[in-house]
């Protein structure tokens, strides 16, 4: 259940960011202040949601060209920003928390879409989530293959 708010609190601090303009490498202080605002005075939520939207953040342009490349007919410009940064902290989880589940990470994204998306949010998170999952798989392959054949 921590987690699950820690990714909430996570999405409504970078949909608020990107609705200012402030999608910032640098969110220490902004998101002591968010904590602060929300209430938040657990530990474990607050450490796990500032590593997602640190970690979003620092990597934000390599998280958009896969959710980009995997969103057939829809630039990331083009998408709702709710969607977009559901998007991004569950890309973030799937690409750099070795530790997650890939399930876990897409089902929390989708059950969020569900809570706070448009109607047809979790089917087209879910969609992407899934093509990039397996674009993760084949590169997990290609090395596996690599490493046998160097052998």
């Amino acid at each position: 259940m921590r987690r699950r708010k820690s990714r909430e609190l996570a999405l409504i601090f970078l949909y608020q960011a990107e609705m200012r303009g402030e999608l910032k490498d640098d969110a220490s202080a902004a998101l002591d202040c968010f904590w602060q605002d929300q209430g938040v005075k657990d530990n474990e939520i607050t450490e796990f949601s500032a590593m997602l939207v640190k970690g979003t953040l620092k990597n934000l342009p390599l998280i958009d060209e896969k959710i980009s490349a995997s969103a057939i007919n829809w630039s990331i410009k083009r998408m709702p920003c709710l969607d977009k940064n559901i998007l991004r902290l569950a890309v973030f989880e799937l690409l750099f928390i070795d530790s997650m589940p890939v399930l876990v990470s897409i089902n929390e994204a989708i059950e969020l879409a569900k809570k706070y998306g448009a109607e047809d949010s979790p089917r087209f998170i879910n969609g992407v989530l899934h093509k990039i999952k397996e674009g993760i798989k084949e590169k997990e392959i290609d090395r596996a293959g690599k490493m046998k054949m160097a052998s």
